[in-house]
């Protein structure tokens, strides 16, 4: 097993490693490489104008590292997609990306739809709801896949302090991380605990890692991804990069509870996948809460899938776009 504390040491950065922008586009050109963001939507009207302005005045006008900036918008019934557009972001509905294949609700189905839709040899995932959006968010991502060509995947990490009615605690987030994803880590793949923030939504990967993977259209594509990779090239392939913190907004427990079981559901069949628990059961797609009326007790199921898209490069319609082969 690698030495991760060695792994921490060379493949742990910090954002302002790479705040010399202009020796990063320089770069970034005389290698040919081509950069794409993807911001996944639904329902993010209140933050993704700021977020479109300065990715688009910083790393596009003033330094041009993004070649495009693209929101993938799951049906959004505000003016997400209204306010993007307006401020220069190429908008697209998921449902009408590869429209034959259908349309699945989910973060994961917009991410997957991007690696066709969007042109970049790396694609950078910023999520919509970051309040204090930075430069950094994107660059610190893309800078470890420019500077070295043996990483193939960078996630980033930072502090996550909640919102809670306009107060901003000192600390806290990372609850999922925590209770379920590190233990499992820890258990199973006991390298990926390495990766400080694994359910982090800032990563940027090389095309030709992700049109590879397939996707959870669900809360497990980030896990997926982490232990796919990790089967394939190791943990010599990931970098990780601290942004300092990171606000948005809370999510309830209930809420973190679904996203928990999505998780576990996909965790468990890499498992069987991976041939290192053969005799698991096929599993529900019902998650049981409870919730109480007075003295009266009430048992919620919400039925969450985790339904996955193929690899991208197993589509013919994507190899023929990018002219590429299985």
């Amino acid at each position: 097993m690698l030495n991760i504390n060695n792994w921490l040491q060379s493949n742990t950065c910090h954002h302002s490693q790479f705040r010399d922008l202009l020796r990063l586009v320089k770069e970034k050109e005389r290698q040919g490489i081509t950069i794409s963001l993807c911001i996944p939507t639904l329902n993010e009207e209140a933050t993704i104008g700021k977020e479109v302005v300065l990715f688009k005045s910083e790393l596009q006008d003033r330094y041009p590292l993004l070649d495009e900036i693209a929101v993938v918008d799951s049906g959004s019934t505000d003016r997400t997609r209204e306010v993007a557009a307006s401020f220069g972001a190429d908008v697209y509905l998921a449902s009408n990306i590869l429209a034959d294949m259908g349309f699945k609700r989910g973060k994961g189905e917009n991410l997957w739809k991007a690696i066709y839709q969007l042109t970049g040899d790396i694609i950078v995932y910023v999520d919509a709801d970051i309040k204090n959006i930075h430069p950094r968010f994107v660059y610190g991502l893309v800078a470890p896949l420019i500077y070295r060509s043996e990483v193939k995947y960078v996630k980033a990490f930072y502090d996550r302090p909640l919102t809670l009615s306009n107060k901003i605690r000192p600390s806290g987030g990372g609850r999922v991380t925590e209770i379920l994803v590190r233990p499992l880590f820890s258990l199973f793949f006991p390298e990926l605990t390495a990766i400080i923030q694994p359910l982090s939504g800032e990563y940027a990967v090389r095309r030709e890692v992700l049109e590879k993977l397939p996707f959870p259209v669900g809360y497990g594509v980030e896990t997926s991804h982490l232990i796919d990779v990790y089967s394939s090239f190791g943990l010599e392939a990931f970098a990780q990069t601290d942004m300092d913190q990171r606000v948005h907004r809370h999510q309830t427990t209930r809420d973190l509870g679904k996203m928990s079981f999505g998780i576990l559901r996909t965790f468990l069949k890499r498992l069987k996948m991976k041939g290192m628990s053969s005799d698991l059961p096929d599993f529900t797609a019902n998650l049981r809460q409870f919730q109480a009326h007075d003295e009266q007790y009430e048992q919620v199921i919400h039925e969450i899938f985790e339904e996955e898209r193929p690899p991208m490069i197993e589509l013919e319609a994507y190899r023929k776009r990018f002219d590429k082969k299985i």
